[in-house]
């Protein structure tokens, strides 16, 4: 009888620990982010008022993002914004930095629907082993004046924004039904969240 109660708490104890460990490190995330925002931002309100008001510097950074969005996705706005960048990519180091973190974000950006084409699987990083990956482009490589179809695919390896890039057989790589966004979740849960049947096809 002891021994039950035992294993029963201890089954309890572990279910509410993998619970909390998640919902404890966003709070502590979200905590963490808060105040180094409003730290900055609010330095500048502390001078003003002469006093400080928490959380007044993070909801200016939520208001500044919001109109940045906001004047972005006019016809002015993507004017100017693409003339501040034209004038980015003429400092030589600003343009490696610039570039390097627009086509990161932009990658795994929701909107962009064009990066990732599909979810796939494809045999990596040794023949036997499999692991998922995006297909990311379509191309041929002439030879002699044959065509050969490859197949770009990126390949996660520390999460989502670290991986390789391979370029297969298209016959080598199963095309999944899975759509991009579950993909990502799949990835980023470790396997977790892959659905435990899924149908795959040769073809685009």
């Amino acid at each position: 009888m002891a021994e039950s109660i035992k294993a029963t708490f201890k089954r309890r104890f572990i279910a509410g620990l993998f619970v909390t460990i998640p919902s404890l490190i966003t709070i502590g995330v979200v905590i963490f982010l808060f105040n180094l925002i409003d730290g900055i931002l609010g330095t500048f309100y502390d001078l003003f008022l002469g006093k400080h008001v928490a959380g007044l510097g993070f909801l200016t950074a939520v208001l500044l993002i919001f109109l940045v969005g906001l004047f972005s996705t006019n016809v002015i706005g993507k004017r100017i914004i693409t003339s501040i960048e034209q004038a980015i990519l003429h400092i030589p180091v600003f343009k490696s930095i610039y570039t390097a973190i627009k086509q990161v974000v932009d990658a795994f950006s929701p909107q962009n629907r064009s990066s990732f084409k599909k979810f796939v699987i494809v045999q990596y990083p040794r023949e036997g082993s499999y692991a998922f990956g995006f297909m990311t482009k379509e191309c041929k490589v002439a030879n002699n004046g044959s065509d050969k179809e490859l197949i770009a695919v990126y390949i996660p390896t520390n999460n989502l924004y670290l991986g390789d890039i391979r370029l297969f057989n298209k016959e080598d790589v199963l095309f999944t039904d899975i759509p991009i966004d579950d993909g990502m979740k799949i990835i980023l849960s470790g396997g977790i969240a892959a659905p435990k049947e899924f149908h795959t096809g040769k073809e685009l």
